[in-house]
């Protein structure tokens, strides 16, 4: 996995562990995206890394997470701290992740987008990950085009909203401490209007 020239690593969890991984290692990375649902975004993405202490390795492999006792899988989201505030359900669905991964792309997580044609193919793809909807499938295409190099034809199209240059809409956009709050403040301006939507 490569950077975007000129843009700076991932850094979201304000962890400099667990910003490196991400960076390095393609599964942390989509696997951060998976936990990143009903959890503070920085705490979901710093998860690939405390479960790899856990599992006393310094990169991922989705062949291993696939094959694990499910149980000891939970054992490792518990913690404390807890990789995620779901362990149960959440590493179940990493397992899944992985077993997919396993079987369609040789466990190799930059399967998905590596030689793929189009954005709306890479969407199609990540959107075929259990836990991951349409919704999060666009917010991937934008972090990797934005932050990875990954710009297939069409990509920013393919990642919706989340694919403007210069929105602050999604972990796509973060780069630092000053555009995590300002993802964050839109987050919560955009819940406020759905609320006051509702109520109207």
């Amino acid at each position: 996995m490569r950077h975007t020239p000129g843009v700076p690593p991932l850094c979201v969890t304000q962890d400099a562990a667990a910003d490196e991984l991400l960076g390095r290692d393609p599964l942390a990375l989509l696997l951060g995206m998976l936990l990143d649902q009903q959890f503070p975004m920085e705490r979901a993405f710093a998860g690939p890394r405390l479960l790899a202490d856990r599992m006393g390795v310094d990169t991922l492999s989705a062949a291993d997470l696939a094959a694990a006792d499910p149980e000891q899988v939970v054992t490792w989201f518990r913690g404390p701290p807890a990789v995620h505030r779901y362990p149960g359900s959440m590493a179940a669905r990493t397992q899944a992740v992985c077993r997919l991964v396993v079987d369609r792309y040789g466990g190799r997580a930059e399967g998905l987008w590596a030689g793929v044609p189009d954005g709306a193919t890479l969407r199609e793809r990540i959107g075929e990950l259990p836990g991951f909807g349409a919704q999060k499938a666009r917010i991937l295409v934008a972090l990797l085009g934005k932050q990875y190099g990954v710009t297939p034809p069409g990509w920013r199209e393919a990642a919706g909203d989340y694919g403007r240059q210069g929105a602050r809409r999604s972990v796509a956009d973060v780069t630092g401490p000053e555009s995590l709050a300002e993802v964050r403040a839109g987050k919560q301006e955009a819940k406020r209007a759905a609320r006051a939507a509702a109520a109207s």
